[in-house]
C-alpha cells in the first residue's frame, strides 16, 4: 500500500507546478502521468506575466525564458490574406503597452508546452520531497473520512498498486476521469466550434522576420487559419478555424492535404513543408460547478475548458494550484482548519467562469462559428489586463477592511493596483541596500507582513506570535526601514499610513490590511491569522 499525503493525477504544466509548489511547502506528494514523458507537441504557448510572476517567485522563470522564444520575437499580432501577400492589419497587443508592463516586474513569455514541461519537470524532480511517476495512471479511486484510496496502474506492465492519500488533485486535462467519476456538472457551452492543429516544419523567415508576431491570422474566403509562432523561423503551428464550415472532416486532414493548406495560407505554391503532427479538436467554454468534492480538487482543464483565444487556459491552471497548494500544506501541518480548503472553490471558480466567458467572447468576435464573418477581434482581445492582474478574492481566507472596491469602468481590460484585501499585492519598486527589488519578489512559500516605516510595533507583534507555518516574514518600508521606497509610492499603492501594515498570502494576494497602527497589534495580527486559517469566524 502506497501512502502519500497528496496524489496529483496529471503531469502537464498544472500538475507539474502543483508538485513543485507542494515540495517548496515541504509537503510530500506523488504525481502520476499516464504518458511515458512530457508533451511531444506545442499545445499551449503563451505564459502571461502573472504566471511568470509565480514562476519567478519559485526560481524557475529564467530557465523557462531560456527554453522559450527570445524576447522581442513576438511583438505584434498580424492579419494577412496570405503570409507572403497582402497584409490587412497589424497591432501591438494591449498587454505590451508601457502602462500594462508597468504593473509587473516581469514580462510575459512564449514557451511552447513541449519546451515548458521538461523545465518544470526538472525543477519538480529536484525539489523533493515530491515524486513523479510517468507511464502510471490513476485507474480507480474512492473517498472515505479523511482519505482518498484507489489504484495506480503501470501502463507498461499492468502492475497495480493500491494507494491511500489525504488529498487528490486532478490535473488530468479536459477529459479528466476523476471529474467524470465525481459527476461534477460542467456549466457553459460545449463544442462551440471545431479546429485542427497542425505542427510543421517550414522556413517562413523571409515573410515574418520584419514583423515578428505571436500570431499571424490568415483571412481568405475559403480558408481561415492562424500561424502560431514557436521558434519564429522553421517550427510552426497552423490552426485551421471551423473546417466543417468548408465541408472538411477530421479524416480529410492527411499530411499532404495539410501541407497544401499551409502553402495556400503562405501564398507560395512550392513551399517545402514537412507536417509533423495533426490534431482535430472542438472548443468548449465550460466550467465545473464545484472545484472540490470532499478531499478531491479539480485544477486546470479538469476544472475549466476554454477556447484558446486569449491564451488563458494554461495560465489559469497554474494559478489554480498556486492558490490551492499552500492551503493544503497549511491543513496537513495542522496550522489551518480544513475549512480553509473551501476557499479554493470560492476564490477560483468565479474567476474561472469570467475568464472562460471572455475567452469565448474573443472567439465569437473573430467569427469562429461563422464562415467569413468578422475578421478583426473585439478590442479586449490580448488586452485583458484586468483579468490577468485584477482578480479580487472573496472568501473566509480574506479579512475585509471595510474599504469599497476600486471603481473600474472595464474590469476586463483595466487594472488599477490595489492592496484591498483579496487583491493581488501590487508591484512597487523598492530598495534593499543598493539592490532594486520588487514587492513581488518578497512573496513566495510564506506569508509576508509589510509595515510602514513607523511600523515596528507590527514587527514585534509578529515576533511575539513566534515560529509559524508558513513562515511569516516582516519588512518595514520607507525611511530607515528594511526596504527603501525611493519613489515614495509604496504607501499610496498599498493604502496604508506610516504605521499601517499589510499581510500577504503565499499566493501573493492580500489577506488583511490595517491602514494605521493598533492599540494592541499582537491581538489584531493574531486574530487576522486565525481568520485566514479558519481558526475563528471571519472578522466583519
Amino acid at each position: 500500500m502506497l501512502d502519500v499525503p497528496v496524489l496529483i493525477s496529471g503531469g502537464g504544466p498544472v500538475g507539474l507546478t502543483a508538485s513543485l509548489l507542494l515540495s517548496r511547502h515541504g509537503v510530500r506528494s506523488l504525481l502520476v502521468e499516464r504518458h511515458p514523458g512530457t508533451a511531444l507537441t506545442p499545445k499551449a504557448r503563451g505564459i502571461n506575466a502573472r504566471t511568470m510572476e509565480v514562476f519567478r517567485q519559485y526560481g524557475i522563470d529564467a530557465a523557462i525564458r531560456d527554453a522559450g522564444l527570445a524576447e522581442g520575437g513576438t511583438g505584434l499580432i498580424v492579419w494577412t490574406e496570405t503570409l507572403a501577400g497582402k497584409e490587412i492589419e497589424r497591432r501591438v497587443p494591449g498587454r505590451a503597452t508601457a502602462k500594462s508592463m508597468a504593473a509587473t516586474p516581469v514580462k510575459n513569455c512564449l514557451c511552447a508546452q513541449d519546451d515548458l514541461e521538461p523545465v518544470i519537470r526538472r525543477f519538480a524532480e529536484s525539489a523533493g520531497p515530491g515524486m513523479l511517476r510517468f507511464n502510471t495512471e490513476l485507474t480507480s479511486f474512492s473517498q472515505k473520512a479523511g482519505a482518498v484510496t484507489g489504484t495506480l496502474t503501470d501502463r507498461t506492465t499492468g502492475e497495480e498498486t493500491p494507494f491511500t492519500a489525504r488529498y487528490l488533485i486532478a490535473a488530468e486535462g479536459a477529459q479528466s476521469r476523476v471529474r467524470r467519476q465525481l459527476a461534477v456538472n460542467m456549466v457553459g457551452a460545449e463544442k462551440v466550434y471545431d479546429s485542427v492543429n497542425i505542427l510543421f516544419h517550414a522556413d517562413l523567415t523571409q515573410w515574418v522576420q520584419h514583423r515578428p508576431a505571436a500570431l499571424y491570422f490568415v483571412e481568405q474566403e475559403d480558408l481561415r487559419a492562424t500561424f502560431l509562432t514557436i521558434n519564429g523561423t522553421d517550427r510552426w503551428g497552423f490552426l485551421i478555424h471551423g473546417p466543417k464550415q468548408y465541408g472538411w472532416q477530421p479524416q480529410d486532414f492527411v499530411p499532404e492535404f495539410c501541407a497544401e493548406l499551409i502553402r495556400k495560407a503562405v501564398g507560395v505554391a512550392d513551399l517545402d513543408v514537412s507536417v509533423l503532427a495533426i490534431s482535430p479538436w472542438e472548443a468548449s467554454a465550460i466550467v465545473a460547478d464545484r472545484y472540490g468534492v470532499g478531499d478531491v480538487f479539480l485544477a486546470g482543464d479538469a476544472a475549466h475548458e476554454m477556447p484558446p483565444t486569449g491564451g488563458f487556459g494554461l495560465n489559469t491552471g497554474v494559478q489554480d494550484v498556486h492558490n490551492l497548494t499552500w492551503k493544503i500544506a497549511a491543513v496537513l501541518r495542522g496550522k489551518a482548519d480544513p475549512s480553509l480548503l473551501d476557499s479554493y472553490h470560492a476564490e477560483r471558480q468565479p474567476l474561472g467562469q469570467i475568464i472562460t466567458q471572455n475567452s469565448l467572447a474573443n472567439a465569437l468576435s473573430m467569427g469562429r462559428t461563422a464562415r467569413r464573418s468578422n475578421v478583426l477581434p473585439r478590442r479586449e482581445f490580448l488586452n485583458e489586463q484586468g483579468l490577468i492582474f485584477g482578480a479580487c478574492y472573496r472568501s473566509m481566507a480574506i479579512v475585509p477592511d471595510g474599504t469599497p472596491a476600486v471603481a473600474i469602468d472595464d474590469p476586463v481590460t483595466e487594472y488599477v493596483p490595489s492592496a484591498r484585501p483579496g487583491s493581488r499585492a501590487p508591484h512597487v519598486w523598492l530598495k534593499r541596500g543598493n539592490l532594486q527589488i520588487s514587492t513581488i519578489d518578497l512573496f513566495g512559500p510564506h506569508f509576508v507582513l509589510l509595515a510602514g516605516s513607523d511600523g515596528d510595533a507590527w514587527r514585534r507583534a509578529a515576533q511575539a506570535i513566534g515560529p509559524s507555518w508558513p513562515p511569516l516574514f516582516v519588512f518595514t518600508v520607507g525611511k530607515d526601514g528594511d526596504l527603501g521606497d525611493p519613489d515614495g509610492t509604496w504607501h499610496e499603492a498599498y493604502g496604508v499610513d506610516t504605521d499601517g501594515a499589510v499581510l500577504v498570502r503565499p499566493d501573493g494576494h492580500v489577506a488583511w490590511r490595517s491602514r494605521s497602527g493598533a492599540s494592541n497589534p499582537l491581538e489584531v495580527l493574531r486574530a487576522a491569522l486565525d481568520c485566514v486559517f479558519g481558526r475563528m469566524p471571519a472578522i466583519a
